[in-house]
């Protein structure tokens, strides 16, 4: 594929607001995570909750999509200047050539399972204040952007579980190539809910201690919630030095199981291997792999099994959802970020909580995080369902 810049990108997390927050903890090996207060959530698990998100204040001509995600969605925009950097495209481009390309597992659903407590005793009618189009839909957070920003171009919603905000990467691309717009926003928001927290516990996949990827006594996940946007542009003739390229993006859908993924991690390596390709690099330019990493015996087994086969043993690798939780529909587009970050200030991210490395999975996997130079990462996203996306970054010399 043709490169794309990474004019402008942010990131909001349990670790913090915007980049600088999220680079101290990444450095520090700090982990955002907490025991699950949320809600009327009874578990026992640990959760990544963004505490500043029930502050936001949406703006009035936009208080129908008021919602725990679209808050979230607010507040991530107007970190780092990202918003700024928003209205400065639109002005070069036109509202009609920005597009918006979001992704998330469950949007606002939030918002239903609140509205369901207000039913009405009689009738079971939901409560008339509450909109679903603008809330619950998993187009609403597109919407809400799109609105927000007062544009006129293509908008899309991406919900394809876990790899929604990596796959939303390809699908700007595509347009941008097509010559149907000049710019893009793309990212991922989610947000906590008893859907996501009730749903994966049932599964049994929830982990009664912080989430510990890659560990030999692993044993689930901890949900987080998170936002992350980039602004994609064409690359100038001359980059300035530093800049945040997307090199390539692969996608594969291996519908193994609709929870499990395939045992040996085909539908991963399908996705690494597009991906390189696209990116017109071999394996061996890697220097950083942002793992999918949930930290469930199958899913770290089963990407390992993958990474081992493309890569071998020597590229450092870590995931990072002991710092953040996995923030699900948005852990493609935080994770794209943290590569950005990694390349932009020579750091090779750790696993806070992760202990022993799992003696079964022969990778490179960093512990605790170290200065390293990174020139390409690979940032791996797989959702349920076998619906695989990797993005290749690289940062200008």
């Amino acid at each position: 594929m043709t490169p794309l810049l990474l004019s402008s990108y942010t990131a909001t997390t349990c670790l913090g607001s915007g980049l600088e927050a999220t680079l101290a903890g990444l450095r520090d090996n700090r982990s955002g995570l907490k025991p699950c207060v949320f809600e009327t959530v009874t578990l026992d698990t640990w959760i990544g909750e963004v505490v500043a998100v029930d502050a936001q204040k949406l703006p009035k001509n936009l208080i129908r999509f008021d919602c725990r995600n679209n808050r979230l969605v607010q507040l991530g925009l107007e970190a780092d200047g990202f918003a700024e950097r928003v209205r400065e495209a639109i002005a070069r481009y036109g509202k009609s050539r920005v597009g918006v390309f979001l992704g998330t597992s469950t949007a606002g659903i939030l918002q239903t399972e609140l509205a369901y407590r207000r039913c009405d005793p009689v009738t079971g009618a939901l409560p008339e204040d509450f909109i679903y189009r603008s809330t619950h839909n998993s187009f609403s957070l597109a919407e809400f952007a799109r609105e927000y920003f007062g544009l006129e171009g293509p908008a899309m919603a991406v919900s394809t579980a876990c790899s929604s905000s990596a796959k939303v990467f390809a699908a700007a691309a595509r347009q941008l190539a097509c010559g149907t717009i000049d710019a893009a926003i793309v990212g991922g928001v989610d947000t906590l809910c008893l859907t996501t927290l009730y749903g994966f516990a049932s599964l049994q996949l929830t982990s009664p201690e912080p989430c510990r990827p890659y560990d030999m006594a692993r044993n689930g996940i901890s949900v987080g919630e998170g936002a992350a946007f980039a602004l994609l542009e064409r690359v100038p003739a001359q980059p300035s030095s530093g800049s945040v390229l997307l090199l390539g993006v692969g996608e594969s859908s291996d519908a193994y199981h609709m929870s499990s993924p395939h045992p040996e991690g085909l539908g991963a390596r399908l996705a690494m291997e597009a991906a390189l390709r696209s990116a017109g690099l071999p394996a061996s330019a890697i220097d950083y792999i942002n793992l999918h990493g949930t930290a469930t015996p199958a899913n770290d087994a089963a990407e390992g099994k993958a990474v081992v086969a493309l890569f071998g043993d020597q590229v450092p690798c870590s995931s990072t959802k002991g710092a953040t939780g996995h923030t699900l529909g948005a852990a493609g587009a935080v994770e794209a970020v943290i590569c950005a970050l990694a390349m932009t200030n020579d750091l090779l991210p750790g696993s806070p909580h992760t202990k022993t490395r799992d003696p079964a999975i022969p990778l490179n996997y960093q512990l605790i995080s170290r200065s390293g130079k990174v020139r390409h990462a690979l940032s791996n996203s797989f959702g349920f369902g076998g619906s695989n996306c990797s993005l290749v970054l690289g940062v200008t010399p």
